[in-house]
């Protein structure tokens, strides 16, 4: 009989997520653990095991990882070498000649690969194709040696302008995999055949610097999971929303450089738009950051290019999202002018909060939350039990005695500084790109995000609030909603008035038929495929293209050729979307054709999820808990108690395991036919 339980898993910087659904009944469990470090597959066994005894009676686990994330940020990913034409070994240090501070005179970068890890070649392709000089292959082997006896664990070739004639790369490729003892060789046109050296190069020797790392910690995860009896689909989440296939994912790594919040992003897309609120803003609040996505229409906004840290350029799609240091594990300190500030650093899962009893002495936005009363210490999230009077001296020490401050004013202010932190992030995706926030509803998850949404509310003006039935473990649940994805680029480079339909209509067709051998080879069963088209594009003498949806009609994998008139249209409607103008008598140009072939994967029912109890309401008890300056007595509830329909005035604190919902005074909530709980101001 086939098996119905999928299994969605995030790791994030404090807890591992799970999240398990019997697609059959919709029945669904939830787990929190401890990440582990260093091997984070430590936890993601763990916390498995605790919801699921038989992995033989699983159908698929779909992992939104951040080892990636993690390698990168902390520097902390395999010894890798390059191989690139001769003079353009710095293109990598040079970068954009952008700074770290914009208006700061000094300021530093390291590569991730050392500049004598980085050898030429003589070769040479030009802008047209053509090979002006065939590459050197035994310069190449020879540099092979050199990496190796230099301890290199993968290697990036990069050759100028191989976007436009791949051959000399696909040959240097060849000789060194015939030496190297492991598959991390890589080239710049099989994982960005794009225009543009430094984006191409750097996206490249990032995927070569996180190949080791994330193949390695898949593999193992792989490993565990079959001799565990598993034996159905394992599939990782990626930056832009899809999964893709294990073996795509040590091959990629690049590409699951903002895994784990993207998964959040997709799964309260479909949760928001099932509710009827098409239009929100999403606030991801873990353990260590707060993440950040504008939502509209049910889309959520793919960036064609992100930089995970300052030179880091990665140019595959991902999500756009925002991420700042205010997670509940941000460490709250005074700085030498006397001001109170939150972040970035974190106390992460080990030691945590103060609270936690695990060795930190410096608060935390959790501990601030623990000492005014919203989270209960004898039903933390995670199990176990908090010290209040170690977070109070905590908060004392660090916080209320340099700014002569009680300690519920320090923790009052520590919280405070932290909305207003997360309050700037939500501005920053609304309103200064021209969105109103009073048209759009903030779904908090995470550990901590539903603490906050009504401050969230009062501070930037949104509509109301929609707190998932699970909003600790979005990101997992995001995990099994998500569609499996494959995305491909190809420059072109030509006048839109010069361009060639049916030539671009092939190249549609040979991604086509990537991406459907690619869902074939996952084995999955998909409800349909969508597949979409865009072109990058500009006027001439202009830097930054605008994504212009290509209309394209694809009958039986036949692409039935785009006119230069269909392309113009497209454009100009985009670019007018844009920049709300055209440029009259201007020549515009392709520069990048970009195709996605999305499997779309059953979704499940969320209203299998909604609690199935009725009956009168009582809470469960009343704890004194401050908000609004001053001690109240707050209702206590057991969230998942709660039938469709109920309506709880604050204050109030709705508590289930994976996270607590604070209701302010003012507020009230009301939980909808899906289980979620709806917050709005109440009527006066």
């Amino acid at each position: 009989m086939t098996s119905s339980i999928l299994i969605g898993v995030d790791v994030g910087g404090t807890f591992t997520d799970i999240f398990v659904l019997d697609a059959a009944t919709g029945r669904a469990e939830v787990a929190k653990v401890p990440t582990s470090r260093p091997d984070q597959s430590a936890g993601f066994l763990a916390g498995i095991a605790q919801r699921v005894a038989d992995l033989g009676t699983v159908a698929t686990v779909v992992h939104g990882t951040t080892a990636g994330t993690n390698a990168l940020l902390e520097r902390k990913g395999a010894r890798i070498g390059v191989i690139t034409t001769a003079g353009f070994r710095d293109v990598l240090e040079m970068r954009r000649r952008d700074r770290p501070r914009t208006w700061g005179l000094r300021g530093d970068f390291t590569p991730v690969v050392p500049r004598d890890l980085r050898l030429e070649v003589a070769e040479r392709t030009l802008a047209d194709g053509t090979i002006h000089t065939p590459v050197d292959l035994d310069a190449v082997r020879a540099a092979g040696h050199a990496l190796l006896a230099q301890g290199c664990q993968a290697v990036a070739v990069l050759f100028v302008n191989s976007y436009a004639n791949p051959a000399n790369e696909q040959a240097a490729v060849a000789a060194l995999r015939a030496i190297w003892p492991t598959p991390h060789v890589a080239s710049s046109s099989e994982i960005l055949p794009e225009i543009r050296e430094f984006e191409r190069f750097s996206t490249t020797a990032l995927n070569a610097y996180l190949q080791p790392e994330v193949s390695g910690y898949l593999g193992r995860l792989e490993t565990a999971l079959k001799s565990g009896g598993f034996g159905g689909e394992f599939l990782i989440v990626q930056s832009n929303g899809g999964v893709m296939a294990v073996d795509t994912a040590c091959r990629l790594p690049v590409r699951t450089a903002l895994s784990g919040p993207a998964a959040g992003v997709i799964a309260a897309a479909y949760i928001a738009e099932t509710a009827g609120f098409p239009d929100i803003i999403t606030g991801d609040m873990g353990g260590t950051s707060f993440d950040v996505a504008l939502i509209a229409g049910g889309q959520a906004a793919l960036a064609a290019q992100t930089a995970i840290d300052f030179g880091m350029v990665v140019r595959v799609p991902m999500i756009e999202i925002t991420t700042i240091g205010a997670g509940g594990g941000s460490i709250a300190w005074v700085d030498k002018g006397g001001l109170l500030n939150i972040g970035p650093e974190s106390a992460g899962s080990d030691p945590g909060p103060v609270a936690y009893a695990r060795g930190n002495t410096r608060p935390t936005v959790t501990d601030a939350n623990i000492v005014l009363g919203r989270i209960d210490p004898d039903r933390p999230i995670g199990g176990g039990r908090l010290d209040v009077a170690a977070a109070r001296a905590a908060i004392d020490a660090h916080i209320g005695g340099p700014l002569k401050l009680t300690t519920e004013q320090a923790a009052e202010a520590i919280i405070r500084v932290a909305n207003s932190r997360m309050a700037g992030a939500i501005r920053l995706v609304s309103i200064e790109r021209g969105h109103d926030p009073k048209h759009f509803a903030f779904m908090p998850f995470g550990g901590g995000g539903a603490l906050h949404a009504g401050a969230m509310l009062a501070e930037v003006g949104l509509s109301r609030a929609i707190v998932p039935r699970y909003p600790g473990v979005t990101s997992a649940m995001g995990c099994v909603i998500a569609d499996m994805r494959a995305d491909f680029v190809q420059t072109v480079n030509t006048m839109t008035t010069a361009a060639d339909g049916a030539a671009l209509a092939a190249l549609i067709g040979d991604h086509l038929g990537q991406g459907a051998a690619m869902l074939a080879a996952s084995g999955g069963a998909f409800a349909a495929r969508v597949v979409t088209v865009e072109l990058d594009m500009a006027y001439v003498g202009q830097t930054h293209t605008v994504s212009v949806a290509l209309p394209v009609t694809i009958t039986a994998d036949v692409v039935t050729p785009p006119t230069v008139a269909d392309i113009t249209a497209a454009f100009e409607a985009a670019y007018l979307r844009v920049y709300n103008r055209l440029l009259p008598g201007g020549v515009s140009r392709i520069l990048n054709l970009r195709t996605a072939v999305i499997g779309q994967r059953p979704k499940f029912d969320l209203a299998t999820l909604a609690p199935t109890t009725s009956g009168a309401v009582t809470p469960r008890t009343t704890r004194r808990v401050h908000m609004g300056g001053d001690w109240c007595d707050a209702a206590i509830y057991d969230r998942l108690a709660l039938p469709v329909g109920t309506v709880i005035h604050g204050p109030a604190v709705l508590e289930q395991p994976d996270t607590t919902i604070l209701v302010e005074p003012g507020l009230m909530g009301t939980v909808d036919a899906y289980g979620n709980v709806i917050l709005t101001r109440s009527a006066a």
